[in-house]
C-alpha cells in the first residue's frame, strides 16, 4: 500500500483522550456573611472559580443571591416557615458581605393556612424605605368565626374586605415610610406589622395568620461600603455587664439586728 494514499500513518494514534483536569482545583470557596441583625453570621460556603488574568473572582460572587430559612439565621425551628433571601453586596478575602434582598414563605405553610368557609384577603403595595430601598411588599390575611360563633362559615362582605385591604395599605405604608430597610427587616422577623394589622382591623371583621408573606426589592440606592460596613457591625467585643461577686460572710454577719416591737421585754 503506498504511504501517500494512506492518509492515518502521519496523523498519529486514533481517539487519543484529552487529560481530564477536575474543574474543582481551580474554584475557592468563600464564606457567606448574614447582617448584625441575624443571630446566626455564618451563612454557608459559595464556590467560585479562582482569579486568573483579568477575571477577578471576587466580580463574579458579587450580586449572588442566597435564599436562607429565618430558622437557620436565628436558631428557631419556629420561624422555619420564613424564607430570607440576601444578596452579596462585598468581598472582603474570603468573606462575602450580605444585605436583605428579599422575603417569602414557604409553599407548605402557605398551603396549611387556606381552609373552607373563610374568607382570604390579599394585597399588595410599593413603598419606599428612609434610605431610598423601593420595595413591594405582599401581605395576607384569613377570616376567622367570632366569639360564641354557632355559624359554620365566617365569609366577610365585600365592603369589609375593601375596608380591610384599605387598613393594610395604611398600614404597611406607614410602618416602611417611617424606617430604613434595616429597622424595617427588624419588624417582618417577629411580624410586628402583621399583628398589627390585625389588631387594628378586630373592628371590621375577626382576622387569624395575618402575615407580610413576600417581600420585592424593586429598586436600590447606589451601593454604599460605609452602610453596608454599618450593617455588618459585629458586636465582637461583648457588652462589659459585669461579672457575679460573692458576698462576704462577713459583710452578711455585721447586718444590724431587727428591731424589738414596743412593749417586748423578751430577753
Amino acid at each position: 500500500m503506498a504511504v501517500g494514499k494512506n492518509k492515518r500513518l502521519s496523523k498519529g494514534k486514533k481517539g487519543t483522550k484529552k487529560k481530564i483536569v477536575d474543574p474543582f482545583t481551580k474554584k475557592d470557596w468563600y464564606d457567606i456573611k448574614a447582617p448584625a441583625l441575624f443571630t446566626n453570621r455564618n451563612v454557608g460556603k459559595t464556590l467560585v472559580t479562582r482569579s486568573s488574568g483579568t477575571r477577578i473572582a471576587s466580580d463574579h460572587v458579587k450580586g449572588r443571591v442566597v435564599p436562607v430559612s429565618l430558622a437557620d439565621l436565628n436558631k428557631d425551628e419556629d420561624q422555619a416557615y420564613r424564607v430570607m433571601r440576601l444578596r452579596i453586596e462585598d468581598v472582603q478575602g474570603r468573606d462575602c458581605l450580605t444585605n436583605f434582598h428579599g422575603m417569602d414563605i414557604t409553599t407548605d405553610k402557605l398551603r396549611s393556612l387556606v381552609r373552607k368557609w373563610q374568607t382570604l384577603i390579599e394585597a399588595h403595595v410599593d413603598v419606599k424605605t428612609t434610605d431610598g430601598y423601593l420595595l413591594r411588599m405582599f401581605c395576607i390575611a384569613f377570616t376567622k368565626k367570632r366569639q360564641n360563633q354557632i355559624k359554620k362559615t365566617c365569609y366577610a362582605k365585600s365592603s369589609q374586605v375593601r375596608q380591610i385591604r384599605k387598613k393594610m395599605f395604611d398600614i404597611m405604608t406607614r410602618e416602611a415610610t417611617t424606617c430604613d430597610l434595616k429597622d424595617l427587616v427588624a419588624k417582618f422577623i417577629p411580624n410586628t406589622i402583621g399583628k398589627q394589622i390585625e389588631k387594628e382591623c378586630q373592628g371590621i371583621y375577626p382576622l387569624r395568620d395575618v402575615l407580610i408573606r413576600k417581600v420585592k426589592i424593586l429598586k436600590a440606592p447606589k451601593f454604599d461600603a460605609m452602610k453596608l460596613m454599618e450593617i455588618h457591625a459585629e458586636s465582637a467585643a461583648p457588652k462589659d455587664t459585669g461579672k457575679k461577686v460573692d458576698r462576704p460572710a462577713s459583710s452578711i454577719d455585721a447586718q444590724p439586728a431587727a428591731a424589738k416591737p414596743v412593749g417586748d421585754t423578751t430577753a
